[in-house]
This record gives C-alpha cells, sequence and structure tokens, in this order.
C-alpha cells in the first residue's frame, strides 16, 4: 500500500466502455473509479452475500482519493469482439440462471430509498428491486463455457425483474438486426431461438414471457438516450464508436427490426 491507503498500480483490466484505463487489479483486489452510489452499492453488495449470492464481488473499502477496491473475481470475460465460445447456448442459458440468482437475492434486500441510483439505464418503471441493468458480456465472468459471476454494478438501479433481462437481451441474444449484430458477434446466431433460451435459463413466467418484447423496445429507447448523452457531453470513446458503427441510422435500423419482428419474438417466447 501507498500513502493514503491507495492502491501501487497494478495489472489494467480492460473492457466497457466508461472506465476505460481506470481498473486495476492488485492481486486479488479490484481498485477501480467509485460510482457516486458507491457506499449504498457496498451495502447491497454485502447484503448479496449474505442472502447466498457468492456471484459478484465484495467491497473492501473506499478510498481517500474517490475509489473503491473490491474483490477480484477469477475467470473469463468475453471482449468484442465476442468468441463464439460466450455465445453457445449453454452459455446464454448460464446467463440467464445467474440473472435468476442475483434477482432471487436482490428481492429479498430494501433499495436504499436515499440513495441517488443512475437513472440512464434504469426501468423507467422504478421498482422495489435493485436491476443489475448492464449485463453485458464484459461484465460478465466465465469458468468452463458457463456464467459464474457479474462485475461493474456502478448502473444499478431500482426496476422490474422483466426490465433487467430485457437489457441482458440486448447484449446476449443480442436483439440487434444481423448487420448491427455482426460488427461484434459471431455469424449465424438466430435471435427468436435465442431469446427463447435466455427466458428459459432465467425462469421467465408467462406474463413476463408477452411482455418481454415490448420491453426490450423500451429498453433500446434508454440506450439510445444514454449514448446521445454521451456525446452531447464530447465522450470521445462514445463519440467514435458512434461514427463507426453507422451513426443514429444504426439506431433506427435496430428499432425498426425490433417492431417489424416483435410477433415473432413473442411467439417464440410463449409457444
Amino acid at each position: 500500500m501507498t500513502a493514503e491507503g491507495e492502491m501501487a498500480e497494478g495489472e489494467a483490466l480492460v473492457g466497457g466502455m466508461v472506465n476505460v484505463g481506470a481498473v486495476f487489479r492488485h492481486g486479488g483486489v479490484v481498485e477501480r473509479p467509485a460510482p457516486r452510489t458507491a457506499r449504498a452499492l457496498h451495502a447491497h453488495l454485502r447484503a448479496l452475500a449474505e442472502h447466498g449470492f457468492d456471484a459478484a464481488p465484495r467491497p473492501i473499502r473506499l478510498t481517500a482519493d474517490g475509489r473503491e477496491q473490491l474483490t477480484f473475481m477469477p475467470g473469463d470475460v468475453a471482449l468484442p469482439p465476442y468468441p463464439r465460445w460466450a455465445m453457445t447456448e449453454a452459455a446464454l442459458r448460464s446467463v440467464g440462471s445467474l440473472l435468476r440468482r442475483l434477482h432471487d437475492a436482490s428481492a429479498a434486500i430494501a433499495v436504499d430509498a436515499g440513495a441517488e441510483w443512475p437513472r440512464a439505464l434504469a426501468d423507467p418503471e422504478g421498482g422495489t428491486m435493485l436491476c443489475h441493468n448492464d449485463v453485458c458480456p464484459d461484465n460478465v465472468v466465465f469458468r468452463d463455457g458457463r456464467a459464474v459471476a457479474l462485475i461493474d454494478f456502478d448502473m444499478a438501479a431500482p426496476g422490474r425483474a422483466v426490465w433487467d433481462v430485457a437489457m441482458t437481451a440486448r447484449y446476449w441474444v443480442p436483439m440487434l438486426d444481423p448487420t448491427s449484430a455482426a460488427v461484434l458477434h459471431p455469424g449465424g446466431l438466430d435471435a427468436p431461438t435465442r431469446l427463447r433460451i435466455l427466458a428459459d435459463g432465467y425462469g421467465l413466467s408467462p406474463q413476463e414471457r408477452v411482455e418481454l418484447p415490448g420491453v426490450i423496445e423500451q429498453a433500446t429507447a434508454a440506450c439510445r438516450a444514454f449514448v446521445a448523452g454521451r456525446v452531447a457531453d464530447g465522450d470521445p470513446l462514445f463519440t467514435q464508436t458512434l461514427s463507426e458503427q453507422d451513426g443514429w441510422q444504426r439506431w433506427d435500423r435496430i428499432q425498426g427490426w425490433l417492431v417489424a419482428h416483435r410477433d415473432v419474438f413473442t411467439a417464440a417466447l410463449v409457444n
């Protein structure tokens, strides 16, 4: 440890688009910028462990310079372009199962109503359970081809379970038109079939299956607004990515594709 208890720079961890170049591992400890909700989030992570959910980092402490230290979750994380091993049907089913385990534990934990949870990717309808909201491949740890842990809870906020499933489906099915999906995902992924696999792995209820396609459209609109906000703030990484991926035409194409195939997705989920 250095002065003020700060951690000496260790191995840089890559992945994600928000804390690029600012996350380091030192042995069994990860140090990263602390989110504004760090104190409430750390309390929630500790409560998850107390409720038997061992698939998330455990908080160690907050440092004097605005960073947090968490336990390192060993395993493999799929980085873009996403490898085929992370997109197998077994991997997808395990992601759904892991998310359900998180929700079962989170549902038993009271949400800190005084925390200013981030709204950018949060369920617009709100909820009584803290959702992860960013279960993308970069934030899921695998071992032996199976999802075993979730990391990076920075976007966590109260919401409905089906919202978290919808956000997860966007990345893992993926719920993208074929042109957009081909940028980062392997070819040949059948979206309706994979959406059903994710829902089955999670154990989605019949009513939630009916709701899911529409909620995915809502979640996609929220993600578009999130990107627009980052670009408006001059974030160079989001601006560059938007430029390299067909700009707003891509988002229009995705939304149109989702609407056009809504009945197909519903049929795959409920039949």
